[in-house]
């Protein structure tokens, strides 16, 4: 025995005046979940994807002559501007070189600074 038939029509009343069928209504709301947990679904892939990217300032490095080798016992590690990596080994960045972050650890520039 069914207590409710799918197929009859409503009656009008405040939020359902065009006298829509329970089976449409039930339709509209399937469609916009579905809609809602796909955009949820691929919503953290969105922020991920533009976390990932690399960024070097290009014209900076070359106007501070930056080399991804030691000059001497000059390198990244040592100067007080270097921004270390989550490890030793890992890129880091640098203060004089704002927006990026692939600086060797064992990289020169000529603002190295150990005051």
């Amino acid at each position: 025995m069914q207590l409710t038939q799918p197929f009859r029509k409503l009656k009008p009343s405040r939020g359902n005046e065009a006298g829509l069928t329970r089976m449409s209504t039930d339709l509209n709301r399937r469609i916009w979940m579905k809609h809602a947990s796909v955009t949820l679904a691929l919503l953290p892939s969105f922020f991920f994807s533009r976390q990932a990217s690399a960024k070097r300032n290009v014209e900076l490095r070359a106007k501070f002559k930056y080399q991804s080798t030691p000059l001497e016992s000059m390198s990244c590690t040592s100067c007080l501007e270097f921004i270390p990596g989550k490890t030793d080994k890992d890129l880091g960045g640098c203060k004089i070189l704002p927006d990026d972050d692939e600086i060797e650890p064992n990289g020169y520039c000529i603002r190295w600074n150990t005051m």
